[in-house]
C-alpha cells in the first residue's frame, strides 16, 4: 500500500519500486567511490616516506619537536596552534613513534566522514527522497577531494576538528550550554571560530552564545595559567598566530590580511584597513547568516559565518578553509541551468589548484593569488543566495528543449537524457568548463612524454622515423621540399609564422563566442563535438608520443617559429618546459581548424561565408607543414579525431535540430518570461 497513489491507482508500483532500486544502487556506488578516495588518500600518506609526511604533527610532538622543548612554543614559529592547543596535544609527545601517525591518519579520517555526515543531515528542508538518500555519500567524497582536508591529511594538522565541533554544535548536540561547550572549545583551536557566538545570539540561543564564549575563555585562561609565556607571545606578540607559519604574505595565506600583503600594503595603514574590511565582512556576514538561519538553512548560515572567519582571520592557510566548501550549500539563480554555477565554482575553488582555474597571465595574477580569499568574500558578503520562501527555490524556472530529430539509426541518441536546450548555457559556468577543460588538456599534454622528457625523446624519435617510412611508402613526404622553399620566401615565411601562432586560438574561440550570441543550439553541438576531438587527441598524445619534422635531427628541417634547436641539450632549451613538444599526433592545429571549417560550413548563412570558412584548415594545414611542426599525417589524424568528435556527438545526442524548427521555437516566449511559479 506504500506505493499506492492517492488516487487509488496501483500503477506505478512497480515503476516506484524500480526507481528505489535504481536510487539504492546509485548510493552504494557513491560510497564505493567515497571509500575508494578515502583509502587513496590515507594510502597517499602513509606510503610517503616519514620525513615527508605529517611534518607539522612531526615537527609539534616528533621525537625532536616544539612540545619537547621546555622553552615557548614559537621560538621557531613551527608551531601554529593555540596554547590551548599545545596544551592538548602535549600527552601525545610521548607516544610519537609511526603509531602515532597511523593513528593521527586515521582518526582525521574518521573526523572528515563525520563531518559528511552531518552536513548531509543537516541540508535545508525540504529535500528529494534522492536528495536524501544521496547526500551523505557525495558530500564525503567532495570532502575527501578538498584541497583543505587533503592538506589537513598531509601536514597532520588539527583544523577539522573546529569545523567538525561548530557542525556538531549546531546540528548533533542536545541542549544549548552543551552545543555552547562544541563551539566554545572549537574557538579555542581557531580563534575566529569565536565569530559564531554572535550568530547563536541573534538567532534565540544565547544561552548556548554565553556557553561558548565561557568555554573559550575557560580554555584560553587555562592554559594562560599553565603556558603564560607561550600565550603572551600568541595573543599580544604574534597577534593572533600571524607571522606563525609562514610569512602572512604567502600565497597560501588566504586571509584579508594576506591578500592586502600581497597587494603591496603594508605597515600600520595595512593594519588598519585589514581591521576595517574585516569588521566589516564580520558585521555583513553575521547579518546575512541570521537572515539565513531564520529561514530555515542554518548550514548555510554557518556556511557563510565560517567564510566571514576565514576573511576575518589573520592567517587562513590551506588547511583551515574547509568552510568555503560548505558554502556550496547554497542556492542561486532562478533558471535551472543557472542553478549549478555557484556549487561547481565552489568545488573547482576548493579542489584544484589556482593555478588551473585562471590563465598564467601577469594581470590574471592579483585574482588568482587571492581566489579562495574571493571565494569566501563571495559567499560571506556578496552571493545572492535564494530564501526558502522565494518561488524560485523550489522550482527554478524550467529549461527549454528542442523537439527531438529522427535519427537514421534505431538507437540514437544512445544518451536520450542529453536533449538539446534551447536556451543559452550560463556564461560564467562556460567560461569555468573552458578554462578548467584547457589546463586538464595542457597537463596530460604535457605529461605524455613516455616518462622523462629525455626518455620521450627517443621514443618519439622513434615513432619520427615510422611516421616518415608510411609517408615515404605513401609518396606524401614534402615536409622538407615546402618548409625550404617557404623559409625563401621572406613575406611567406612571415604570413604562415604568425598563422600558426596566432589563428591556432582566435578562429576556435571567435567561433564559439559567435554561435553562444547568435546560436545557442549550435553552440551546444559545437562545443561537445570539439570536446570530443580533444579528448581522443589527448588518447592519441598518450599512445603515441611523436617527434615533428623540425625535432628530427637528421632531416635537416628549418623550425621557422621556435627558431634553431640545440639538438645536443635533451630538452631542447627551455620550449620543452612548457608544453610537451611531442604531442604531435595527431595535430589538433589542424584538427580545431577543420572543426572550425566544419562548423562555419553547416550554419553561416552565405556561401561566401562558407567558403572563407573552408579556406582556414587550408591554409592550417599549409602552415604545419610549412613551418617544420607537424608530418602531413599529423593532419590526417586530426581529421580523425574531429570527424569522430562530430560522430559520438550525433551517437549521444541524436541529430542536430533543424535551424528552421530551432528558429520557430526562439520565436515562442521565453520560458525566463513566463509567470513565476507560485
Amino acid at each position: 500500500m506504500v506505493n499506492v497513489e492517492h488516487s487509488g491507482r496501483p500503477a506505478d508500483a512497480f515503476g516506484a519500486t524500480a526507481i528505489g532500486a535504481r536510487l539504492r544502487a546509485a548510493r552504494l556506488a557513491l560510497w564505493a567511490v567515497a571509500a575508494l578516495l578515502s583509502v587513496r588518500q590515507v594510502a597517499a600518506v602513509l606510503t610517503t616516506p616519514s620525513g615527508e609526511r605529517l611534518t607539522d604533527l612531526e615537527t609539534w610532538v616528533g621525537p625532536n619537536g616544539v612540545l619537547h622543548v621546555k622553552g615557548s612554543l614559537y621560538d621557531s614559529t613551527q608551531f601554529t596552534g593555540t596554547p590551548f592547543a599545545g596544551l592538548v596535544l602535549r600527552p601525545l609527545t610521548h607516544a610519537a613513534e609511526q603509531a602515532l601517525g597511523w593513528g593521527w591518519t586515521f582518526g582525521t579520517l574518521l573526523l572528515v566522514v563525520a563531518v559528511g555526515l552531518i552536513a548531509a543531515r543537516a541540508l535545508p528542508q525540504p529535500v528529494s527522497r534522492r536528495t536524501s538518500l544521496l547526500a551523505a555519500p557525495v558530500a564525503v567524497s567532495l570532502l575527501m577531494l578538498s584541497l583543505p582536508v587533503r592538506n589537513a591529511l598531509w601536514l597532520g594538522q588539527t583544523s577539522v576538528l573546529p569545523v567538525l565541533l561548530v557542525l556538531a554544535g549546531c546540528f548533533t548536540v542536545r541542549g544549548q550550554r552543551l552545543s555552547g561547550l562544541c563551539v566554545g572549545l572549537a574557538a579555542a583551536f581557531q580563534p575566529t571560530v569565536l565569530l559564531f557566538a554572535p550568530l547563536l545570539w541573534f538567532t534565540g540561543r544565547r544561552r548556548a552564545a554565553l556557553s561558548a564564549l565561557a568555554a573559550f575563555a575557560a580554555s584560553t585562561a587555562l592554559a594562560w595559567a599553565a603556558m603564560p609565556h607561550d600565550s603572551y607571545t600568541y595573543w599580544v606578540h604574534h597577534m593572533a598566530g600571524a607571522g606563525l607559519g609562514g610569512e602572512a604574505d604567502d600565497l597560501a595565506n588566504q586571509s584579508l590580511h594576506g591578500g592586502l600583503l600581497r597587494l603591496g600594503l603594508t605597515g600600520p595603514l595595512e593594519i588598519a584597513v585589514f581591521l576595517l574590511l574585516g569588521a566589516a565582512v564580520a558585521a555583513l556576514a553575521l547579518r546575512r547568516a541570521v537572515r539565513y538561519a531564520h529561514d530555515g538553512q542554518l548550514l548555510l548560515a554557518v556556511a557563510v559565518t565560517g567564510c566571514a572567519a576565514v576573511a576575518a582571520s589573520p592567517t587562513a592557510w590551506q588547511h583551515q578553509l574547509l568552510w568555503v566548501l560548505l558554502a556550496v550549500v547554497g542556492r542561486v539563480g532562478r533558471r535551472a541551468s543557472d542553478r549549478c554555477v555557484w556549487p561547481l565554482a565552489v568545488v573547482l575553488v576548493t579542489t584544484l589548484p589556482a593555478k588551473m582555474m585562471l590563465p598564467n597571465m601577469q594581470v590574471m595574477f592579483p585574482l588568482r593569488d587571492n581566489l579562495v580569499l574571493l571565494a569566501a568574500l563571495s559567499a560571506a558578503v556578496a552571493v545572492p543566495f535564494l530564501s526558502r520562501t522565494s518561488p524560485y527555490y523550489q522550482e527554478p524556472l524550467p529549461t527549454r528543449y528542442a523537439p527531438p530529430v529522427p535519427a537514421r539509426f534505431r538507437h540514437v541518441p544512445l544518451l536520450p537524457f542529453l536533449r538539446r536546450v534551447l536556451t543559452r548555457p550560463n556564461l560564467l559556468l562556460e567560461l569555468l568548463l573552458i578554462r578548467v577543460t584547457y589546463a586538464a588538456y595542457q597537463q596530460v599534454r604535457l605529461a605524455a612524454t613516455g616518462g622523462t622528457i629525455s626518455g620521450g625523446r627517443i621514443r618519439a624519435e622513434h615513432h619520427g622515423h615510422i611516421v616518415l617510412g608510411i609517408e615515404r611508402f605513401l609518396h606524401i613526404d614534402i615536409e622538407h621540399g615546402v618548409n625550404h622553399a617557404v623559409v625563401n620566401i621572406g613575406w611567406l615565411r612571415s604570413f604562415f609564422d604568425y598563422y600558426y601562432e596566432t589563428f591556432h586560438f582566435v578562429v576556435p574561440l571567435t567561433v564559439l563566442a559567435v554561435l553562444y550570441s547568435r546560436r545557442p543550439v549550435d553552440y551546444r553541438w559545437a562545443r561537445s563535438s570539439l570536446g570530443f576531438a580533444t579528448l581522443l587527441a589527448l588518447v592519441g598524445f598518450w599512445l603515441f608520443p611523436l617527434a615533428p619534422p623540425r625535432l628530427m635531427p637528421s632531416l635537416g628541417i628549418i623550425d621557422t617559429v621556435h627558431g634553431v634547436q640545440d639538438f645536443s641539450k635533451p630538452n631542447y632549451g627551455t620550449l620543452t618546459a612548457l608544453t610537451n613538444q611531442y604531442a604531435a599526433m595527431p595535430s589538433l592545429h589542424f584538427g580545431w581548424a577543420l572543426w572550425c571549417g566544419v562548423v562555419i560550413a553547416v550554419v553561416a548563412p552565405r556561401w561566401w561565408m562558407k567558403a572563407l570558412g573552408l579556406l582556414h584548415p587550408l591554409f592550417t594545414v599549409s602552415a604545419i607543414v610549412a613551418t617544420g611542426n607537424h608530418w602531413v599525417l599529423d593532419a590526417v589524424g586530426g581529421a580523425a579525431v574531429v570527424s569522430a568528435g562530430f560522430g559520438l556527438s550525433y551517437l549521444c545526442q541524436g541529430p542536430r535540430p533543424e535551424i528552421v524548427k530551432a528558429a520557430a521555437l526562439r520565436r515562442e516566449p521565453a520560458a525566463e518570461d513566463a509567470p513565476a511559479p507560485r
